[in-house]
C-alpha cells in the first residue's frame, strides 16, 4: 500500500496518474496547500521541504520500514522501478525516458510555474518577467512538439513516466498563454493522454478532493 500525500498540483497529478495507470492499491492523504497543511508538524516528518506530492511505501521491496519520499520525479522512478511499469529496461530506452522526465523537471516544471506566477498570482504585474517565461515556456512547447513530430508518446515509443510527467504541466497551456493551435502534435499528444481511462480516474480524484469554481482538463 502507498500513502500518497496529494494536492490538486501538477506534481501531484503526476502521482495519481502513475497509480491509476499500474493498479497500485495507494490512500490518498488529502494536504490542503491552500490552508497551510503542508507546514504541519506531521507532514513535515514525511518530508523536509514541506511540498506535495510526498509517499509512504508501506511494504517496500526489501521488506524494512516504511519508505518516505518526497519530489515527484524521484517518486516516479521509485514506483517504476518497484512494479517494473512505465519504465523501459533496456538500457537506450531507460536512458531515453529518463532524459525527458529530467527535462520535465528541470525545464517545464520550473519555467511553466513561474509563468504561472508573474501572469496570475504576483502582487505587480512585471513586464519583463512575464515576457521571459512566457517566451521560455513558448521554446518548451515548441520543443515538445518538434519530439511528438510522427510519434504518439515522448520516449521509448511507448507510454511512460516522461508522459507522465509532462502531461500535467501541459493542460495549463492557455493560462500559460499558449494556443495549441500553434503546437499541433502537442495537442494530439493530449488528446491521447486525455482519453486514457487511468487519466480519466486520476483526475476524478480532484473534483473530489479539491473541487474549484471551474476545474477542467483543457
Amino acid at each position: 500500500m502507498i500513502d500518497l500525500y496529494y494536492w490538486t498540483t501538477p506534481n501531484a497529478h503526476k502521482i495519481t496518474l502513475f497509480l491509476e495507470e499500474t493498479g497500485v492499491p495507494y490512500r490518498l492523504v488529502p494536504v490542503n496547500i491552500g490552508k497551510g497543511e503542508q507546514f504541519a508538524p506531521g507532514f513535515l516528518n514525511i518530508t523536509p521541504n514541506n511540498r506535495v506530492p510526498a509517499i509512504v511505501d508501506q511494504a517496500p521491496a526489501d521488506g524494512g520500514e516504511p519508505v518516505h519520499l518526497f519530489e515527484s520525479g524521484a517518486i516516479l522512478v521509485y514506483l517504476a522501478e518497484k512494479t517494473g511499469q512505465l519504465m523501459p529496461q533496456d538500457v537506450r530506452h531507460r536512458a531515453d525516458v529518463l532524459q525527458w522526465l529530467f527535462w520535465q523537471m528541470a525545464g517545464v516544471g520550473p519555467m511553466f510555474g513561474q509563468n504561472n506566477h508573474f501572469n496570475h498570482v504576483a502582487p505587480e504585474r512585471i513586464p519583463y518577467a512575464i515576457e521571459r517565461y512566457v517566451r521560455e515556456t513558448a521554446r518548451l512547447y515548441a520543443v515538445l512538439d518538434r519530439r511528438l513530430n510522427g510519434r504518439d508518446f515522448v520516449a521509448a515509443d511507448a507510454y511512460s513516466v516522461a508522459d507522465i510527467a509532462i502531461y500535467p504541466w501541459t493542460l495549463g497551456h492557455e493560462r500559460q498563454q499558449q494556443r495549441l493551435a500553434d503546437y499541433p502534435n502537442v495537442a494530439r499528444w493530449i488528446d491521447t493522454i486525455r482519453a486514457r481511462p487511468a487519466t480519466q480516474r486520476a483526475y476524478a480524484w480532484a473534483q473530489k478532493v479539491n473541487p474549484p469554481k471551474s476545474l477542467s482538463q483543457e
